[in-house]
């Protein structure tokens, strides 16, 4: 239903301002007539057009993975954050909404979905439907701890533990990304220097060199080869990279394609190790943080499958669910799918055996935390040499190539 922003006039001659759901203008100042309100302004928020694109992200977000980019997931855990506090004040639900919709007026976007959550909890709809119809800002794991702790009666706890598994799952993105995010700058400026070489500085300079009338060494004329495809065909390398990307992201979007991707970046170099323990990592802080709100344990499977972001894991913890659902235990399956490090599998029964399992993988997650560290120095550590070898024996390359038609004409003098 779309949602309209609205200003009007009191009885009292006051001027309100906020927002009504309805099918039509019309019927939106319908409402507002009936509660005795002279509507002065009637403004479109969100539309079906724009709901029905959002029911989309949600089936691409449940098929292809959680993403959200990092700015956003830092507003939605402010803004939990503050909704806790609010809450474990003794503020009401309704208030609580109308504090953190003042709050966010600096950022239109994420005040008009708090208008909307405000208004439809006003309504009557219970918090995590409402917080449903906004997967854009909330996923199903966030809904489904919010679900939990309505139930319970301990919403205002909740949140604070959603909150910090935001936080949590924020910095272990970004070590990752921070993991990478160097070696591939380096990739991208060496490239970036070696095409203005080929294209613009080795012509001219190859130019004086051929108006020698001087044999060339292999090299330089190898050099002079690769110069000439560039002034030609200078496009075809970002043409082939762009395809190169698209074809990716296509195959990624696709399951079949997608398992045997996320399987060969589990075998990569380095990296490989890497992925796999921030796979574990998340796995293990999910299913955590959703056992502590009350999600029962065979949903919580459901959830963090969808959540560590790679097939190959989310399908051994599909087989973890099923097994549930035959009676059997989590670590079993988990010892001997060949995916999982022995050790969480042996740390979960230990769990499971003891009635802990909540702390067991709080564990699990302060020790691959602290083994993601490692990984990314390590990872910093020996992609960095590599690509400075490599790029310095590209240009070394040119350099030579250069040089030696001007010692042979030096030493034939």
């Amino acid at each position: 239903m779309p949602i309209y922003e609205y200003k009007a006039l009191t009885n009292a001659g006051d001027t309100k301002t906020d927002v009504i759901t309805a099918d039509t203008p019309r019927e939106a100042r319908v409402k507002l007539q009936g509660q005795k309100l002279f509507v002065t302004s009637l403004k479109e928020l969100v539309g079906r057009e724009k709901q029905k694109e959002g029911w989309l992200k949600r089936i691409r977000s449940s098929t292809s993975g959680p993403s959200m980019s990092t700015r956003r997931l830092e507003e939605v855990a402010g803004l939990t954050r503050q909704f806790s506090t609010l809450l474990r004040a003794g503020i009401p639900l309704i208030e609580a909404l109308k504090a953190t919709v003042e709050q966010a007026e600096g950022n239109r976007q994420l005040h008009t979905m708090l208008l909307d959550l405000r208004e439809r909890v006003s309504q009557g709809m219970n918090l995590a439907d409402a917080l449903a119809l906004h997967p854009q800002y909330f996923n199903a794991l966030y809904i489904n701890m919010v679900r939990a702790g309505e139930v319970a009666g301990k919403l205002d706890v909740v949140l604070g533990q959603v909150a910090d598994f935001i936080s949590k799952s924020t910095r272990l993105r970004n070590k990752v990304s921070a993991a990478l995010t160097y070696p591939l700058m380096m990739l991208a400026i060496g490239g970036l220097v070696v095409f203005v070489l080929m294209w613009k500085v080795v012509p001219q300079i190859t130019t004086i060199i051929l108006g020698l009338n001087q044999q060339l060494p292999f090299a330089t004329r190898l050099l002079i080869g690769v110069s000439n495809w560039f002034q030609h065909w200078w496009w075809l390398p970002i043409l082939s990279l762009v395809v190169l990307l698209f074809l990716f992201n296509t195959a990624y979007r696709l399951p079949e394609y997608r398992r045997r991707i996320d399987a060969l970046l589990l075998k990569l170099p380095v990296l490989g190790d890497l992925f796999r323990k921030q796979a574990v990592s998340r796995f293990a802080m999910t299913f955590s943080a959703l056992l502590k709100t009350g999600v029962p344990a065979v949903r919580c499977l459901e959830i963090v499958k969808d959540v560590v972001n790679n097939r190959v894991i989310g399908d051994v913890i599909g087989q973890v669910h099923d097994r549930i659902l035959e009676g059997a235990d989590i670590s079993t399956p988990i010892k001997r799918s060949g995916v999982f490090p022995p050790v969480v599998g042996y740390m979960i029964a230990i769990g499971e055996q003891s009635g802990q399992l909540e702390e067991i993988l709080d564990r699990i997650t302060e020790s691959y935390e602290e083994e993601i560290d490692l990984s990314t120095q390590k990872a910093t550590s020996l992609l960095e040499p590599l690509l400075i070898v490599g790029l310095a024996l590209v240009v070394g390359f040119i350099v030579i190539s250069i040089i030696l038609p001007i010692l042979q004409i030096s030493q034939s003098l």
